[in-house]
């Protein structure tokens, strides 16, 4: 992400102080139509620059997700067996840990007679609702009646408000 956010920067800059300087023109004499124009011109094309930059971000985030959501869903295939338990999770308030990454407090309560292990699918989103990352977190061994605890942390830095649901949890 942030490789084509960096070689879509030199072309903005580039189009916005073109823009800056013809901007500064003014439209006395004959050349000052041409001159209006070429500023019209180069707003248009910085504008459009502006957009393919956060498109191609934008693009890369969803790519981002969409390789974790794979990663973490292929995991959760390999187990033979597990039942839903989603209803025995619950999690914590996501916080930037020291590292930028967030991490989130997870709490597993047991409700069964025997030692189960959990696999959870946590689901990172930003404040608009949109899908950020997504992690895999394995509990191990939480005894019948028992609960443990877990940290589920991002595979990234994320930025801005983000919080953490749980996306899918199996027992098994």
């Amino acid at each position: 992400m942030k490789r084509q956010a960096d070689r879509c920067a030199p072309a903005a800059l580039a189009v916005m102080l073109a823009c800056a300087g013809l901007t500064g023109c003014s439209s006395d004499g004959p050349n000052g139509a041409t001159a209006s124009s070429a500023a019209s011109a180069a707003r248009s094309r910085a504008s459009a620059g502006a957009s393919a930059a956060s498109s191609a971000a934008a693009s890369a985030v969803g790519s981002a997700v969409a390789s974790a959501e794979a990663a973490a869903e292929a995991a959760l295939r390999k187990i033979k067996g597990g039942l839903d338990a989603k209803a025995d999770v619950t999690l914590g308030t996501a916080a930037t840990g020291s590292d930028g990454r967030i991490e989130v407090p997870v709490n597993v309560v047991n409700h069964d007679s025997e030692a189960r292990r959990y696999t959870l699918l946590i689901k990172f989103k930003d404040q608009s609702g949109n899908p950020v990352d997504m992690v895999t977190v394995d509990v191990p061994e939480v005894a019948a009646g028992g609960t443990d605890h877990a940290t589920a942390r991002s595979n990234r830095n994320l930025t801005g408000t983000v919080t953490a649901e749980v996306s899918k949890a199996v027992r098994y």
